[in-house]
């Protein structure tokens, strides 16, 4: 195959990235890309956001914003991390352009026109507080598989079952908590039924994918394959093209991956070459390549394929890399309980290529790996400090400080100099078969085995000695660390390309591709570039930092001014029907009139609260709470289990700022 077309997931457009994103498939399909580009082989790598789902619509609900805000600021902060940690792409799109919505309609047209989509009247959850439909996202509740008691409408986390939000046990409305009922509407859905077979035949015929992707694709198939709806009821996303289906839209999972092909499109369109696209997906020398997490297997190993093979003339997926999931000091990430480690805070301390190879040489490729502050901590200051980063260091310094600069010359090579440089072309092959199979992991650890040994090779010829008996010895072993350190820059670069670059740039090299490691890239007599230590120790101290900051024992001073808080007055005041805390406050902050719902209806009645002055966190994400949206919280100390209001001690207006 001549062509090769690697994606990535689309995440959802409604948070940062943190460290789990990465090590599961976005670092892995960038260090693939990086050395394809390599090699000079034809290879494109498509990525964008997800902006037509409901993690989109509850985000914006949360925040009082649009989706489409929502989106459009995400997107960007994305596209500027992924960049911050060097993964680049040749186009980035959003499922929300005009392309896309085109693309998506086109293909519901395709498979509706062809007999693989019908249309049912079911039932599906209804909020009467809310008064709307639920799609499955706005649903939490007990997976019926595993029991975790916070399942989605959509899919279980912890087990990684599909779901619907019927089979949920103890389901809730996760805008106001309320229990929904089942209520009738019309959906579209897409008979999978049709295409098991072919299916089945395609995933057996997949003998070298990862061992989890193909056993779980065939145990779903092997259940029986039934009809998914692919529509649903919400105001954001893609209008189902079909006069009868006003009000509904396509479901996500139907029309997310097809933003492959219509960042493709936009990706040729860019190019102008318009057709280009056609090159790369109605091809068969192109070798599809989709980089997911494990989350995502179902949606690209059966329902993705179904939809390109029911609609036709689309490549297939060549392989789809999943990884399992990465966790922090050994507990689940949770991005709703801030238990997460977070890029752009991470970019802030550290530089990129530490969380790179850090990431990357503990890839979660066959199982669920384990991120720690020690770990990274060790395998920076022992790896990349200690092993990589002195041999690259004491080699440039020997050369500034006794050699004028320059790349000295090559002499006669003994027996241990070209076992060294044969050593470089062993671990080339060792390293390419690494990256060819997907795994990033294990050409971390053959790299770092070629600079342990130009280590042992530098201490035991003892260059320091040699330069005061025999310098034209020393020339030559100066001249094969030196090319070995050029070799290195090579093969590390799908990994840590900032380094590699460096290592360019001290080096001069001008041939700079896979085919010339293991060859003399480096020149004699060049001058080397301005030179600096490649990696910083970490302290223990830093680490702890770090630590307590994850955990909430600790937070920035920005963090803290990031606060709004204020003095509000209380206008008006009145208990929620039902409970016995809930007070529904109206609070003057200072020209802003604004609903807050407090627990503190044990202690404070309704009528004594009113005129009271309070302490207001007024940038709070809001909260519906039993059908009240609260824009912000009440400052209260805890005394014995009871709420005591903090206020100050002068008359004060609404509004003055409190820090």
């Amino acid at each position: 195959m001549n062509k090769i077309l690697v994606t990535t997931a689309l995440p959802y457009a409604n948070g940062p990235l943190h460290l789990g994103h990465l090590a599961g498939c976005y670092l892995p399909a960038d260090a693939y890309v990086r050395y394809q580009r390599l090699r000079r082989r034809n290879c494109i790598h498509i990525g964008g956001t997800d902006e037509n789902g409901v993690p989109i619509t509850i985000k914006a609900d949360s925040l009082g914003k649009t989706p489409s805000e929502v989106a459009t600021y995400y997107y960007h902060e994305i596209s500027r991390e992924l960049t911050s940690i060097g993964i680049t792409y040749d186009h980035f799109g959003r499922t929300s352009s005009p392309v896309h919505h085109k693309v998506a309609q086109d293909f519901f047209l395709k498979l509706h026109e062809k007999g693989y989509i019908e249309p049912k009247t079911t039932t599906h959850f209804f909020c009467s507080s809310c008064k709307r439909f639920l799609p499955d996202r706005y649903i939490e509740g007990t997976c019926p598989y595993c029991l975790n008691p916070h399942a989605r409408g959509d899919q279980c986390d912890e087990c990684g079952r599909w779901l619907e939000p019927p089979m949920l046990k103890k389901p809730a409305c996760k805008l106001c908590g309320a229990t929904p009922s089942l209520k009738e509407t019309r959906h579209w859905f897409f008979k999978l039924d049709l295409l098991q077979d072919n299916l089945m035949k395609w995933l057996q015929g997949k003998t070298n994918w990862k061992e989890n992707v193909r056993e779980f694709s065939l145990g779903w198939i092997k259940e029986g394959l039934k009809p998914r709806p692919i529509t649903r009821d919400l105001s954001w996303g893609i209008p189902v093209p079909l006069k009868e289906a006003k009000g509904k839209v396509l479901y996500v999972w139907f029309d997310a991956p097809i933003g492959y092909i219509s960042s493709t499109i936009e990706w040729a369109q860019k190019r102008g070459n318009p057709d280009e696209w056609k090159d790369w997906w109605l091809s068969e020398d192109t070798r599809l390549i989709h980089f997911i997490g494990k989350d995502n297997i179902v949606f690209h190993a059966i329902m993705w394929p179904a939809t390109l093979m029911a609609y036709g003339d689309f490549v297939l997926p060549s392989d789809i890399p999943a990884n399992e999931f990465l966790t922090i000091e050994r507990r689940q990430m949770s991005t709703s309980r801030n238990y997460a480690i977070w890029l752009t805070s991470w970019l802030e301390e550290f530089d990129p290529d530490s969380l790179r190879y850090v990431l990357m040489s503990n890839a979660p490729e066959h199982s669920d790996s384990d991120f720690t502050w020690d770990n990274y901590m060790a395998k920076t200051n022992n790896e990349l400090v200690g092993t990589f980063g002195n041999l690259v260091n004491r080699t440039l310094q020997f050369i500034n400080n006794y050699m004028g600069g320059r790349i000295p010359e090559k002499g006669n090579l003994q027996a241990i100099d070209t076992e060294i440089l044969q050593k470089i072309v062993q671990k080339k092959k060792e390293i390419e078969d690494a990256y060819e199979d997907f795994s990033p992991k294990r050409a971390t650890e053959k790299f770092m085995e070629l600079a342990r040994e130009g280590n042992r090779y530098f201490d035991y010829l003892k260059p320091w000695e040699l330069r005061k008996t025999d310098k034209e010895r020393l020339s030559t072993v100066i001249w094969v660390t030196t090319s070995l350190i050029a070799n290195l820059g090579v093969v590390v670069e799908p990994v840590i390309p900032f380094t590699a670059e460096k290592i360019k740039n001290f080096l001069k090299i001008k041939c700079w591709e896979w085919n010339n490691v293991g060859d003399a890239i480096i020149h004699q007599g060049t001058q080397l570039g301005k030179t600096e230590t490649l990696f910083k120790p970490v302290s223990n101290e830093k680490i702890e930092i770090e630590r307590r900051k994850m955990m909430g024992d600790i937070i920035k001073f920005s963090e803290f001014e990031a606060l709004d808080l204020k003095m509000a007055e209380i206008k008006d005041a009145e208990k929620i029907e039902g409970t016995d805390k809930l007070i529904k406050l109206l609070v003057d902050t200072g020209g802003d009139m604004r609903h807050l719902v407090a627990g503190i209806g044990n202690v404070y009645k309704p009528e004594e609260l009113i005129g009271k002055k309070i302490v207001v966190l007024l940038n709070l994400e809001p909260k519906k709470i039993r059908g009240v949206e609260s824009r912000g919280m009440l400052l209260a100390a805890d005394h014995d289990g009871k709420p005591v209001l903090i206020t100050v001690d002068s008359d004060v207006p609404p509004g003055c700022v409190v820090k």
